[in-house]
């Protein structure tokens, strides 16, 4: 048991865009996340098994070593801070950006030239507060976990800080992009203990993920 690896994957996105490159590595996981209700799944190999954590947990688990090496978005992982996590592959998968959107009738860019103190409801408190600190702008943020599209609608905020992948989520709230904080893809992170006593175990499999990685790039 001391040599299992444990690979920590959201469901969702990130789950279905990581499947080829495991497989890549020849590992099949054996169950869909979607269908069965269990949250440690095998694999074709005896020595890989697979944890299904909310995306924004899986720094933690790996950063604790309670997973050897996961997958998480550069956004999951700029909040979390990538304490103690080795961050050696930019996977190119699950792309998309972090933006400022607010509703389209809301004069943005005169409400930050007036230097009005905007309130912004996101997830992602830790890229918001850089992000308009660096711009000079002061802010209120008011964290929240879903539904961020509503906040403008109902006046609990002027804009929201968000992750955009085609825009239509914005379009269909009548909502608009007015800025664009950073890009986004998936990284593979590993437990840095991991990587010094699993390191013979981790290495190829690490290997298939760069390969299957640059062609995607």
């Amino acid at each position: 048991m001391g040599s299992q690896l444990t690979l920590a994957l959201s469901k969702g996105r990130i789950f279905e865009e990581t499947l080829p490159l495991l497989e890549e590595a020849g590992i099949r996981v054996t169950e869909d996340p979607e269908k069965s209700r269990k949250l440690i799944l095998a694999t074709s190999d005896p020595d890989v098994r697979v944890i299904i954590v909310r995306a924004s947990d899986v720094p933690t688990y790996v950063q604790y070593g309670a997973a050897d090496f996961g997958v998480a978005g550069k956004d999951v992982l700029h909040e979390h801070g990538g304490e103690g996590l080795y961050q050696p592959i930019d996977l190119h998968i699950a792309k998309c950006r972090v933006s400022v959107a607010v509703s389209a009738g809301f004069d943005y860019e005169n409400a930050v030239r007036q230097g009005a103190r905007l309130r912004v409801a996101t997830k992602y408190t830790e890229t918001a507060r850089q992000h308009f600190a660096s711009k000079g702008v002061h802010v209120d943020l008011i964290k929240l976990y879903g539904s961020m599209e509503l906040a403008p609608l109902v006046g609990l905020a002027d804009a929201i800080v968000d992750l955009v992948s085609t825009g239509s989520t914005l379009r269909a709230n009548h909502l608009v992009e007015v800025e664009h904080i950073m890009d986004i893809s998936s990284r593979l992170v590993v437990n840095q203990a991991a990587l010094k006593l699993k390191r013979e175990r981790l290495q190829p499999i690490l290997a298939a993920f760069e390969r299957a990685s640059l062609s995607k790039a």
